[in-house]
């Protein structure tokens, strides 16, 4: 739960924390943030954006942006995912968000097991790190809430695929939406969207 994150991993550098969201998505960007918080930062809420309910995301969200020493948001098209893969893309997207940050960070801490160096800062990866580091489970809210925003604005667009329920997630509902409608301009197109061997349509 949120009491046992631990608020930084070396207490003398000015940490960041990283991370993404949406990067298995059929759909729309792959977000991801950067935060560095302060160190005395605690909100009980604070865990896992996944962990976490729609309205309680919304209400730390607000709070970080508000409290964080630094944040910022970035993003990976899905033709920059289709041509150099999701897994580049994520790293190109969270290097965009510390990119943004107003203040350099000394230390990174990035979510998952795999990263692409940032300049000179030193980074470690960390399994699970959203349920781990504070740092971290702030980014994930923020890439989290950014990126579902993103979606329900493109579902105005494209509103056959449900993208305010499913985030452009492989649910049934969705599948079956490219099934009847075929892709559209934001689908990625170098991922299976249907199982092997179904036929897809292009708008």
């Amino acid at each position: 739960m949120a009491n046992f994150l631990l608020p930084f991993h070396q207490p003398d550098r000015l940490e960041a924390g990283c991370d993404e969201a949406g990067r298995g998505c059929l759909a729309g960007p792959v977000y991801a943030a950067a935060v560095i918080l302060p160190p005395d930062f605690y909100h009980p809420l604070l865990n896992d954006s996944k962990q976490m309910t729609e309205s309680q995301r919304e209400t730390l969200r607000a709070v970080i942006e508000q409290n964080a020493l630094a944040w910022a948001v970035a993003r990976a098209e899905p033709e920059e995912i289709d041509r150099i893969n999701i897994l580049h893309a994520s790293f190109l997207a969270m290097h965009r968000a510390l990119d943004g940050l107003a203040t350099r960070p000394e230390f990174i801490l990035v979510d998952g097991n795999r990263f692409r160096s940032y300049r000179d800062v030193p980074h470690l990866c960390v399994v699970k790190g959203d349920g781990k580091y504070a740092a971290i489970a702030a980014a994930s809210i923020l890439a989290k809430t950014h990126r579902d925003e993103e979606m329900q604005r493109l579902a105005d667009q494209f509103p056959h695929y449900d993208w305010p329920t499913n985030k452009g997630y492989p649910t049934a509902a969705h599948r079956e939406a490219i099934r009847q409608y075929g892709l559209s301009p934001h689908h990625r197109k170098s991922f299976r969207q249907l199982p092997q061997g179904e036929q897809l349509a292009f708008f």
